[in-house]
C-alpha cells in the first residue's frame, strides 16, 4: 500500500505540471572526435541563451527539445578538446540538427582515441558530468582497456584498491572498505555472486577484453538501488553505436610466470558494427589460462608463554594452480522512429580453477598440557620424549568452475518531454564442485621415537622448521599412514536473480532552467542456495608412499610430499579397498547446506532540477525485503553421549533436522545530490543519501551445527536468521577542478554513520541459543554503530604543453584516507566492548601512474599501495587476524607498429610483493599466512582488422 501511494502522487504530481504548455521547436545532433572514429560520451553541450545544458549519450547523440524560435548559441566541451561553437537558426516547428566534431587542444588541433590519453580524456569527461560522485574507466576507439581483468583495472582509480587471491586481484574494496559493502552490475543487471557466503562478487571472473567501460558511483540517486554502501560498481560491454565506424580486433598473447616457468595462451576476439542504420550487433569472446605457482605458510593456535609467543600449528603449503577463463558478450541495438532505442545484452563468463595443494602440517597439541619442550623467544624444540605431536602430509585435487551468466532486454522511449526507461533481465552465478579429494591426508604420530622438531622464530614472517635426532621415521613416506579422504561428491552454491524495472520521467523547460519530476518502480526476485555432498573414505593399507612425488616448495624441504594426481589414481584404482565413514559423510554432507529466497519490491519519486551551472536530484527510494530461509540443523552425539531422547548413544550417531525461518522489513531511503559548476571548470558536488547492505546470505540460514561428547559437552556454529541488514547515512563532498589540457585535480571528504555491522562472535561459556544449548559456540550478530570518514586527493594531468618529446607525458596519483571503527565483544563477552578497525578497512590507499603516450609508443608505471587492514577478530585484539600492507608495481608498454597491428609487453608485480597476515601477540608481528607468488610477463600482439 506504501508502495502505491508513492507511485500515485508521483502520477499525480507529473499530470498536474503536464499542464504546462509546450515549447516550439527541436535541436538534435551527434558528438564525434575530428576522424569520425568514436562517438564522444559525455560531451557537454550547453544552449547559452536559454542557460539550458545536455549531455551526449553514449553515441555522441544530445537532444534540447521544445525550443522557441529564434537564434542560438551552442558550444560544446569535452575533456582535452577545444571547445566549439555554433549558431543555430530555430523556426517556429520543426528540428534544427547541429553536429559537433571536436578536436585536440594540442597544437595539431586532432583529438586522440587511441591509448592513455584517449582514456583518460574519455573518463574525466564522464566524471565531470556524472549525477553523483563517481569514477570512470573506459577503453578506447580500439577497444584497448587499461588491464587485463576488472579487478586489476579498478585498481588505478581514486579510493579503489583490490583484495588479492594467489596474488591476483579479486575483490574491490572502496574507499578502503570490505567488499561486501559494494554492489556490482552488467549492462544495468545486479550480480549475484558465484560462492556460497559472501554477496561480493570476485570481478577476476569477468575479462576487461569485452568492457567498454566501469563507473563506480560513490553516491545514490533515488533511482538507484540502494544495497551499497562502499560504491555501486556498473560494467558496460559495447553497444555497436559508441563507434562510428566497424570494429574489429583480434589479440593473441602469451604469459609467464617466474615461479611456475610455464607459458599459457591468452586470446581475444572483439566487434562492432551496424547492420544498417537503425540496427547494430556487438560482442566478443576471450580465453585467457594461466599456470603459477605459490609458496606458503600458515599458522594457528599462538600462545604466550614465558619464553615468547609460538604457534601450536605450523602448516607448510605448496600451491600449483591453473585457472583459464572464458567469456564471451553478444549484444544488439536498435532504433525504432526517432524516439525509441531497444537493446538485448548477454553475457557469459566461466572461471575454472584446478588446484593441486601440497601441505605439510606441525600438530604440536594443546599448550596447556604440552607447549614446547625448551623456547627462548627464537627458538622452540619440541621433543617427542616430552610429549606427542603429529606431523600430517596431505594433498589436495580439486577442480571448481565459477559461472556467471547474464541477460537483460530494455529500452528508453523520449517522447513530447516524457521520457521512458524499461528493462527485464536475468542473472545466474554459480560455483560447482564434483569429483575433487579434498583432501587426501596421511599422517604419523611421533611419541618417544626419538624425534625433535626446532623452529625458528627468527624471521616473524617465516617461521622455519628443521629436525633433529632419530629422523627415519620422519623422512619414511611409507610412515605415513592415510587419515582419511574427503570425495567432494558435489558443491553447488546457485544464485539467480530475476528483475523488472519501469522508470517514467516528465520534464520541465523553465526561463533558468528545467525540472523534471520521474517516478519508478522495480522487483527483484532472488534465490540463493548451497548443497554439499561428501563422502569420507578410509584405507588402513594406504601411505603416503603409494602417492609419493617431488616437492617444488621453495622455502623450506616439506618432503615427503604426495604428487599432484598420484593418491587420486590410487583412489580411483583401488575403490573396492576404501570403507565410507559414515558419521562424518552423514555430518560433513549436511551441515552447510542451504537456501534463501529474497524478494525485494521498490518504488521511488525523484525531483531534478538542471541549469547550466546547477544540478539538483533529491527525492525518495522505498525498498520492501522478503527472506524465506531453510537449513538444517545437525546434531553429532558421540559414543556414551546422551541422545535428545535421553538414551546413550551406542555409536557415533548424527541426527539431522530441518529448520526454517521467515522475515521481511522495509526502509525508506531519502537522498540528495546536487552539483553546481562555481564556473566552466570547477565543479562542487554534494551528496547525502541512506543506504543499507543486506546480510550475507550464508549467515541467515537457522541452521546448527553441533558435536557433543561423551561427556555431554557440545560445541557449535550457528546461523542468525535475526541478522539485521547494514543501514548507512552517508555524506560527500568534492571539488573537482578540470584543466584546460587533459587533466583534473579533486579532493572529497565522507562520512559514514554505519548501523548494525555484523561479525562473528565466539563464545566460550556456557549458554543457549535458539532454544540449543552449547557449551562453546560461534554466533554471527550485529555490533553496535560503526562511523567512517575519509579524504580523497586525485591528480591527473597530460603534459601536451611540454616541448617534445615530453608532451608524451601523463601522470596519474590519488590518495585515499580512511577511519572506520565501530564496538565488538572483547574475549567471547557480549558484555565488554572494544573498539576495532571495520573489517577489511585499510586506512590509507594510494595509486601513481607515470606513462608516456606519444607516437608509436604507450609506456605505463604503476604503483599501487594499501596500508594493512582487520582481516578476522580474533578473541581479543592480540589475536586478530591483520593483513600486512601491499605495495606493488607493474610495467606496461605497447608499440605501433603499423596503424592496424600493435605489439605490448607487461610486467606485473615486478618488485616481488607477498602476502602477510600476523597477529600482535607479546607485541611483536607473528605469522598467520606468508605467501609468495614472484612475477608475471605477458606479451602479445594486436590487429585491428
Amino acid at each position: 500500500m506504501k508502495l502505491n501511494r508513492l507511485l500515485l502522487s508521483t502520477s499525480a504530481a507529473a499530470c498536474a505540471l503536464a499542464a504546462t504548455p509546450a515549447l516550439a521547436g527541436e535541436v538534435v545532433g551527434v558528438v564525434v572526435d575530428t576522424t569520425d572514429t568514436i562517438s564522444l560520451q559525455s560531451a557537454n553541450i550547453r544552449l547559452v541563451e536559454l542557460n539550458r545544458e545536455a549531455v551526449s549519450e553514449r553515441d555522441g547523440s544530445f537532444r534540447f527539445p521544445d525550443v522557441p524560435a529564434g537564434t542560438y548559441t551552442l558550444v560544446a566541451r569535452y575533456v582535452g578538446a577545444k571547445p566549439q561553437t555554433l549558431t543555430i537558426d530555430v523556426p517556429g516547428t520543426g528540428t534544427v540538427r547541429a553536429d559537433f566534431a571536436l578536436g585536440g587542444a594540442g597544437a595539431d588541433g586532432a583529438i586522440l582515441v587511441i591509448g592513455q590519453s584517449a582514456n583518460q580524456a574519455s573518463a574525466l569527461s564522464r566524471k565531470r558530468e556524472s549525477d553523483v560522485v563517481s569514477d570512470v574507466l573506459s577503453r578506447d576507439a580500439i577497444g584497448q582497456f587499461p588491464d587485463q581483468n576488472v579487478a586489476e583495472s579498478l585498481r588505478r582509480l581514486p579510493g579503489i584498491n583490490v583484495l588479492n587471491d594467489q596474488g591476483e586481484g579479486r575483490f574491490v574494496s572502496v574507499r578502503g572498505l570490505d567488499p561486501n559493502l559494494n554492489s556490482t552490475s552488467l549492462n544495468g543487471v545486479r550480480v549475484p555472486s558465484p560462492e556460497s557466503d559472501v554477496r561480493s562478487v570476485a570481478l577476476d571472473v569477468i575479462s576487461s577484453d569485452i568492457i567498454e567501460s566501469i563507473e563506480v558511483k560513490k553516491s545514490l540517486t533515488p533511482d538507484m538501488d540502494a544495497d551499497t554502501i562502499g560504491a555501486s560498481i556498473e560494467i558496460e560491454t559495447t553497444s555497436a553505436f559508441d563507434r562510428r565506424k566497424s570494429l574489429l580486433t583480434g589479440k593473441l598473447e602469451g604469459s609467464y610466470n617466474d615461479y611456475s616457468g610455464e607459458l599459457t595462451p591468452k586470446g581475444s576476439v572483439d566487434f562492432a558494427t551496424r547492420l544498417g542504420e537503425n540496427v547494430g550487433v556487438s560482442g566478443g569472446i576471450s580465453y585467457y589460462k594461466r599456470k603459477f605457482e605459490t609458496d606458503n605458510i600458515e599458522t594457528d593456535g599462538w600462545e604466550e608463554s614465558a619464553g615468547g609467543p609460538f604457534a601450536t600449528e605450523i602448516q607448510y603449503r605448496d600451491y600449483d594452480v591453473e585457472r583459464e577463463r572464458i567469456s564471451a558478450t553478444l549484444g544488439f541495438d536498435f532504433r525504432v522512429g526517432d524516439s525509441t532505442e531497444l537493446y538485448v545484452k548477454g553475457i557469459y563468463s566461466q572461471f575454472d580453477d584446478q588446484e593441486y595443494r601440497r601441505r605439510t602440517t606441525f600438530d604440536f597439541g594443546d599448550f596447556e598440557d604440552d607447549g614446547p619442550s625448551s623456547f627462548d623467544g627464537a627458538t622452540a624444540i619440541y621433543s617427542d620424549a616430552d610429549q606427542e605431536f603429529t606431523v600430517e602430509r596431505d594433498v589436495k585435487d580439486r577442480f571448481e568452475s565459477q559461472k556467471i551468466r547474464t541477460v537483460v532486454a530494455g529500452g528508453k522511449t523520449e517522447a513530447d518531454g516524457w521520457t521512458a526507461e524499461y528493462s527485464a533481465s536475468w542473472a545466474k552465478s554459480s560455483e560447482k564442485e564434483d569429483g575433487s579429494l579434498d583432501p587426501i591426508q596421511f599422517e604419523r604420530d611421533f611419541e618417544g621415537d626419538g624425534l625433535d622438531v626446532i623452529v625458528d622464530y627468527s624471521d616473524a614472517r617465516r617461521p622455519l622448521y628443521s629436525v633433529s635426532g632419530s629422523t627415519e621415521d620422519f623422512f619414511d613416506a611409507g610412515e605415513y599412514e592415510l587419515n582419511d579422504i574427503e570425495f567432494v561428491d558435489l558443491s553447488l552454491a546457485e544464485d539467480e536473480e530475476y528483475s523488472a524495472r519501469f522508470d517514467l520521467g516528465r520534464e520541465f523547460w523553465m526561463d533558468a532552467g528545467s525540472f523534471t519530476v520521474q517516478a519508478g518502480f522495480k522487483g527483484r526476485w532472488r534465490s540463493k542456495s548451497y548443497a554439499k555432498d561428501v563422502t569420507f573414505y578410509e584405507n588402513d593399507d594406504m601411505t603416503l608412499a603409494d602417492a609419493l612425488g617431488e616437492q617444488t616448495y621453495r622455502i623450506a624441504n616439506i618432503g615427503p610430499v604426495a604428487d599432484k594426481t598420484a593418491g587420486t589414481d590410487y583412489f580411483y584404482a583401488n575403490i573396492g579397498d576404501f570403507e565410507i565413514a559414515e558419521t562424518d559423510t552423514l555430518f560433513d554432507s549436511a551441515i552447510d547446506d542451504y537456501s534463501v529466497d529474497e524478494d525485494i519490491m521498490a518504488g521511488y519519486l525523484l525531483g531534478r532540477w538542471d541549469s547550466d551551472t546547477l544540478r539538483v536530484i533529491g527525492g525518495l527510494r522505498y525498498e520492501h525485503t522478503d527472506n524465506q530461509i531453510r537449513a538444517n540443523e545437525v546434531l553429532l552425539v558421540e559414543e556414551d553421549g546422551t541422545l535428545p531422547n535421553g538414551d546413550v548413544a551406542e555409536d557415533d550417531t548424527v541426527i539431522v533436522s530441518p529448520t526454517n525461518a521467515a522475515r521481511s522489513y522495509e526502509d525508506w531511503l531519502p537522498s540528495l545530490n546536487i552539483r553546481w559548476s562555481a564556473q566552466q571548470d570547477l565543479i562542487l558536488r554534494l551528496a547525502g543519501y541512506k543506504s543499507l547492505v543486506r546480510p550475507k546470505l550464508s549467515k541467515l540460514p537457522p541452521r546448527f551445527s553441533i558435536e557433543e561428547n561423551d561427556e555431554g559437552e557440545r560445541q557449535g556454529e550457528f546461523g542468525n536468521p535475526d541478522l539485521k541488514p547494514y543501514k548507512a547515512w552517508n555524506f560527500d563532498a568534492s571539488l573537482e577542478y578540470y584543466l584546460s589540457s587533459n587533466g583534473a585535480i579533486s579532493a572529497a571528504v565522507f562520512y559514514k554513520d554505519v548501523k548494525n555491522f555484523i561479525y562473528d562472535i565466539n563464545l566460550d561459556d556456557p549458554g543457549v541459543y535458539r532454544g540449543i544449548a552449547y557449551d562453546e559456540a560461534t554466533i554471527p550478530f550485529n555490533g553496535e554503530s560503526g562511523e567512517i570518514y575519509g579524504l580523497e586527493l586525485s591528480y591527473s594531468q597530460a603534459f601536451s604543453m611540454l616541448p617534445e618529446p615530453l608532451d608524451g607525458l601523463l601522470l596519474q596519483a590519488n590518495y585515499t584516507y580512511t577511519d572506520a571503527t565501530g564496538l565488538v565483544p572483547t574475549d567471547g563477552d557480549p558484555q565488554e566492548l572494544r573498539e576495532v578497525t571495520l573489517p577489511s578497512t585499510s586506512k590509507h590507499t594510494g595509486n601513481i601512474v607515470l606513462g608516456f603516450d606519444k607516437g608509436p609508443f604507450d609506456i605505463r608505471l604503476s604503483g599501487t599501495y594499501r596500508s594493512k587492514y582487520l582481516d578476522e577478530l580474533g578473541d581479543d585484539a592480540l589475536t586478530d587476524r591483520i593483513v600486512d600492507d601491499h605495495f606493488q608495481l607493474d610495467l606496461s608498454a605497447k608499440y605501433r607498429v603499423t596503424e592496424n597491428i600493435k605489439l605490448y609487453y607487461e610486467w606485473v608485480n615486478i618488485n616481488d610483493a607477498k602476502y602477510f597476515a600476523y597477529n600482535t601477540l607479546g607485541g611483536q608481528k607473528n605469522n598467520y599466512q606468508f605467501e609468495r607468488y614472484k612475477w608475471t610477463m605477458k606479451f602479445g600482439v594486436r590487429v585491428n582488422f
